[in-house]
């Protein structure tokens, strides 16, 4: 009776809540599926189709826009991730907390949750009051398409905290429906929204409805969580640290996210229009591969966050991810032609050649930002300032750019040399962490 009285009502004790969810009852090929979707391969399935449909949702895009609209809207999806960067943290922080302290769940719960949507409106707030800005920055055909990328920090901010909570737990069916539903909805109301008007406003529109549709599932999973439970001056720690950690965790991640997105940005303010374009079309294979094995990031991290598992995860991740970089540089060199079909056609023709490079862009970012989390399950200090001088590396260098090859090189020299520096600091980290151990008494 006193261990209850810790958790709040209607949700259960930390070891039943971090239970494998069980198998479904074993009737129907619905049934089947319902027993994959429980399973971490239902991961790796749900963010397949997540960031298939995101970018079938890019490739429409950019057959019904054309490079110089298509330049304008990539830069404003890339935008919106480096807005939304705290979604990432408070996932990184809710699934590290959980998986490390599962004691602690419902103060670390509940602060997530709480901050999140705290942190979604603040961060929506900014973003409108910034829009003049963008709209300027970015040449935008006008101011409303600016406002939609405000307003859409609001539900994908929400959503990352929901994910890190079931990430946390290993409730792979629920995360999996939240993820089944990020990719989906896009391509269908951002496709029928740009086939009513090919416009980057229509398409903002879409993007915005679809937004909502994993906020209201990832609600619906987490209905049962309260937020009244007695509070000890531990869950009062627990809450501060917690908040803390995601402060720590959303800058390293900024970090990062600016290095994937920015060079959008700087293309769109070094190169004209058309060129832009040419590049963002480009970086619709970078994103491919990038988020096709991100799956394996979500299931390791847990691993990583945990102790005696760290290591092995992440030679597992690091082994996985090169492997299949290099086969997505070998496929996209050999098969240019079907490439430049699924980025747009014979509108990206110039690109072509150039494909099997922002495929290694990508093959690299994979690669990056799983050190990176492998820095965030440690709490590391330096990973972020690393990558943080890689972005500024990145922008100062790509300002010099004058042609889409000369900008793509000069990205992926950045990339490598923070790969190759964080690969050291694991290094430095794992060499440090053996010889703690061997300096201990037995």
């Amino acid at each position: 009776m006193a261990c209850a009285a810790l958790y709040p009502r209607g949700v259960t004790s930390t070891a039943d809540r971090l239970k494998p969810e069980g198998p479904a009852p074993a009737s129907g090929g619905g049934s089947r599926l319902l027993r994959l979707l429980r399973s971490s391969a239902g991961i790796a399935i749900a963010m397949a189709v997540m960031n298939i449909g995101t970018y079938a949702f890019q490739m429409v895009a950019a057959r019904l826009l054309g490079p110089s609209q298509f330049g304008a809207l990539a830069s404003l999806m890339a935008l919106l991730m480096v807005l939304s960067v705290v979604q990432l943290g408070l996932q990184a922080t809710a699934a590290r907390r959980i998986a490390a302290a599962p004691g602690d769940v419902a103060a670390i719960e509940q602060t997530i949750l709480t901050t999140t949507w705290r942190a979604a409106i603040v961060l929506g707030g900014l973003a409108l009051a910034a829009s003049p800005a963008v709209w300027a920055v970015l040449r935008l055909d006008g101011l409303l398409p600016a406002v939609l990328l405000a307003l859409c920090v609001v539900p994908v901010t929400v959503m990352g905290g929901q994910a890190g909570v079931l990430q946390g737990e290993r409730r792979w069916l629920a995360l999996s429906m939240v993820y089944l539903s990020v990719g989906v909805p896009r391509v269908l109301l951002g496709g029928a929204c740009l086939l009513v008007s090919a416009s980057e406003t229509s398409a903002m529109i879409g993007v915005l409805a679809a937004s909502w549709l994993p906020v209201l599932i990832g609600s619906w999973t987490l209905r049962s969580r309260a937020h009244d439970a007695i509070v000890t001056a531990h869950d009062r720690e627990v809450r501060r640290d917690v908040r803390r950690e995601t402060a720590a965790s959303s800058a390293a991640l900024l970090a990062f996210v600016a290095l994937s997105n920015l060079d959008v940005v700087v293309a769109r303010n070094v190169l004209d229009g058309h060129q832009a374009g040419l590049y963002a079309g480009g970086l619709i294979v970078t994103k491919a591969v990038l988020f096709l094995p991100q799956f394996a990031v979500v299931i390791l991290f847990p691993s990583m966050s945990t102790a005696g598992e760290s290591r092995a995860a992440l030679l597992r991740g690091l082994a996985f991810l090169t492997a299949l970089g290099a086969a997505c540089v070998a496929g996209t060199y050999l098969l240019s032609d079907l490439a430049l079909v699924f980025i747009g056609g014979d509108d990206y023709a110039e690109v072509q050649d150039l494909l099997w490079l922002f495929a290694a862009l990508g093959g690299l970012l994979s690669v990056l930002q799983l050190l990176v989390y492998a820095g965030l399950a440690k709490r590391g200090r330096w990973t972020k300032y690393i990558v943080t001088l890689g972005v500024i590396a990145m922008v100062s260098a790509g300002s010099l750019a004058t042609t889409v090859t000369a900008l793509a090189v000069t990205v992926a020299i950045v990339d490598a040399t923070v790969v190759a520096l964080l690969v050291a600091l694991q290094v430095f980290r794992s060499k440090r962490g053996t010889e703690t151990l061997a300096g201990s008494p037995s």
